[in-house]
């Protein structure tokens, strides 16, 4: 097992803050979870705590952008796109500023901290806004490269990162490329679109299928705005159904986008497996993950009846 996003975020935090002066940190009172704390450390001239205010922290992060800095601004995702939502859109993405929302504790594998602190329809509220990138990393090397990225790129942008740790996907060779999904298995049968800590599940799903003389094609999307819509209609064109996996509602997170790509381009079956329309509950990451169907064994199953 690999390192949690959280953490690979925080490694890559210190590393684009050595090579770049303007970039700044601020985070609202949780340095010690979202591993702002390692940038802290190395340039506290740069960094700002903000107390429990996330408004405050987005309106912050908007000032500093609008003289010239790169601020990275970091608080749980249900306080970062929840609570400062307004400050987001009106004071972020209208401008359109330079700013970098890296929201970590995502999703339900919060756990046990609850409905009230997992936030499952984060990627819905930040794909709604014009000018908003939306990237979700799959493991610690893609994050390290997301971060690079949004650290040279212009505007704003949404990063969604992990509590628990997450398996290896890609090796140091990896480079990130804006707005592409990256394709991790061959096959014809059925696609599995991913995202998140879903796509280790997916390549898993994908192996014990194979075992079953199904051959399926994974592909991951890191970037969910802007959405590969080319990836997308190939897959559809040339796979008998599409199936899509995240850890966040059904409703407005990957499967809606793949969704409506499909609608427009050629139109496809799409199954989604996610958070079904409900809040999330007080319990373990495993115990909720099985529950919500977020599971290798429910992926195959659901193939299996949709193919």
């Amino acid at each position: 097992m690999g390192l949690a996003t959280r953490e690979a975020y925080g490694k890559a935090l210190v590393k684009v803050g050595a090579e770049n002066k303007n970039v700044v940190v601020l985070d609202a009172d949780l340095s010690g979870s979202t591993k702002t704390a390692g940038f802290a450390k190395e340039f506290g001239d740069r960094f700002v705590n903000v107390g429990i205010a996330e408004q405050n922290l987005a309106g912050v992060a908007a000032g500093l952008a609008s003289y010239g800095k790169i601020p990275f601004a970091s608080t749980f995702a249900v306080f970062a796109t929840g609570r400062a939502f307004e400050i987001i859109r009106n004071s972020i993405c209208y401008p359109n500023l330079n700013v970098k929302i890296a929201a970590t504790h995502a999703g339900i594998t919060v756990g046990e901290d609850g409905g009230s602190h997992q936030s499952i329809e984060d990627i819905a509220l930040m794909n709604a806004l014009p000018n908003m990138s939306v990237i979700v990393p799959a493991d610690a090397r893609e994050t390290e490269e997301v971060i690079k990225y949004a650290a040279k790129h212009e505007g704003p942008v949404y990063i969604r990162l992990g509590r628990l740790a997450v398996e290896d996907i890609f090796d140091d060779a990896y480079s990130y490329e804006h707005g592409k999904g990256v394709q991790l298995t061959e096959g014809n049968d059925v696609a599995i679109f991913s995202t998140g800590l879903m796509t280790a599940k997916a390549k898993e799903a994908a192996e014990v299928l194979k075992a079953d003389g199904i051959n399926a094609r994974v592909i991951h999307i890191p970037t969910i705005k802007p959405i590969d819509r080319d990836i997308i209609e190939i897959a559809a064109k040339e796979t008998k159904c599409i199936v899509t996996c995240e850890e966040h509602s059904v409703i407005g997170g990957l499967g809606s986008v793949v969704a409506n790509v499909t609608s427009e381009t050629y139109p496809t079956k799409v199954v989604k497996i996610g958070v079904d329309d409900v809040f999330g509950e007080s319990a373990t990451p495993a115990q909720l993950l099985e529950k919500h169907g977020l599971t290798t064994e429910n992926i195959v199953k659901v193939i299996k009846e949709n193919i």
